[in-house]
């Protein structure tokens, strides 16, 4: 599957705990530019990447035995991850990826459908057969994403959401997890 354009400049790894510092400043940062207008402002403001960072760093310290957690860099530093593992809905061999974040200057690059595949191909190794995750439903730039990637949107629903309000959420599966990265010869 042609992804477009991909820049070469950037390197995908595991990510471990002496990256929590720099997840955590992706994360606050993308969500800062990702979901102005979607999500309050002043939550926005709120997010704390000392919080996330201690999030982020016991999550990496005992990762889940089937979980994937890819960090996406530039000569420069950390600019997205990806993290996954089973699905929450408990659906037998189903994956999900729970978040993937990229800095506003690194998309549109080839990086985002690259962080998705090496997921999908870290959560196929370890049993998954399909796919999901989930957006919000007015996040139109990662549905066109997600859609262009051949993922098939669900009906929304609604989710209690950060800052205490609900919003609603597509979710976007692939039925064959092997769709998202090109199968070995």
């Amino acid at each position: 599957m042609s992804q477009g354009r991909v820049d070469t400049q950037f390197v995908i790894f595991p990510a471990g705990p002496t990256d929590a510092d720099d997840l955590a400043r992706v994360h606050v940062q993308s969500w800062r530019e990702t979901y102005k207008g979607l999500l309050p402002d002043a939550y926005l403001a709120r997010m704390s990447e000392p919080a996330h960072a201690r999030r982020f760093g016991q999550m990496l310290m005992k990762p889940g035995p089937d979980d994937v957690i890819l960090a996406a860099a530039d000569r420069w530093g950390l600019v997205g991850y990806a993290q996954g593992g089973p699905s929450r809905r408990r659906v037998a061999d189903e994956a999900e990826v729970a978040t993937l974040y990229l800095l506003r200057a690194a998309q549109s690059r080839g990086l985002g459908g690259r962080l998705l595949a090496d997921a999908a191909r870290g959560l196929a190794a370890r049993g998954a057969k399909s796919l999901v995750i989930s957006v919000l439903r007015d996040n139109f730039a990662a549905r066109g994403f997600y859609e262009h990637l051949g993922g098939e949107a669900e009906p929304a629903r609604l989710e209690p959401g950060p800052g205490g309000g609900t919003y609603y959420e597509v979710a976007y599966r692939w039925g064959d997890i092997g769709m998202l990265y090109p199968l070995p010869e």
